[in-house]
């Protein structure tokens, strides 16, 4: 990866954070912290396993919320999907990030993700959504293909990576993303981003948002 010299002050690279912990184990102090940190320090959501949604919204009723859907492998069914979603929404979630059913791409059935993406797309009801595509798995045929599925299906965001796969986000699959997205589709990097250099070189590329559980630390301890 190539990384860019410091152009964004740290409040800049902080207000396109996803703050992120969606460790198995998480247990709800940890989730309280981490919402506290992304109030205090003007992040763009939290991202936190959807059992911990209600508990976050009456405890953090201003906070932007965010959860995962089909998470972390997506094949789930798409019924499943749906419902998912509609649970996160009605307990407070204001932003999903779906995971796609990676059998479906390897089978070479675009229009199967896309129609999962439109059915969830629906649930969401107006709600941001973002679509994990999981990079570290496609070929580069498969990414541009997916693309023009989150594309059609009239989903927010592109998102490289669970952050559970062999490896997380690359700067060459933003830049090759930015090629073959309509517009008003936004991308997100996650995964396996540890510095503030990585953070500002996929800002820089172009994301309006970084999924990281370790931007808070990262920035303020400077």
């Amino acid at each position: 990866m190539k990384l860019v010299m410091n152009l964004m002050d740290n409040s800049q690279i902080l207000a396109r954070v996803d703050h992120t912990s969606l460790k198995a184990d998480a247990t709800w102090e940890e989730i309280r912290t981490l919402c506290g940190e992304a109030v205090t320090y003007h992040t763009a959501s939290v991202c936190i396993p959807p059992s911990y949604i209600a508990r976050a919204r009456a405890s953090f009723p201003h906070l932007n919320l965010c959860t995962v859907i089909g998470f972390p492998l997506g094949y789930s069914t798409t019924a499943v999907k749906v419902f998912e979603t509609r649970e996160a929404v009605a307990q407070g979630a204001d932003e999903i990030d779906m995971v796609i059913d990676l059998g479906d791409v390897k089978n070479g059935d675009f229009d199967a993700v896309t129609g999962e993406i439109a059915a969830v797309r629906e649930a969401a009801a107006g709600k941001v959504l973002k679509v994990i595509v999981e990079t570290c798995y496609l070929t580069r045929e498969e990414k541009i293909r997916l693309c023009q599925c989150v594309t059609q299906a009239g989903a927010d965001y592109i998102k490289t990576s669970t952050g559970f796969g062999s490896a997380g986000a690359q700067l060459e699959d933003i830049l090759l993303f930015k090629e073959h997205l309509g517009p008003g589709v936004k991308m997100k990097a996650a995964g396996g981003i540890r510095t503030r250099e990585a953070m500002e070189a996929f800002c820089e590329a172009g994301c309006q948002r970084i999924g990281c559980s370790a931007a808070v630390r990262l920035l303020t301890q400077e």
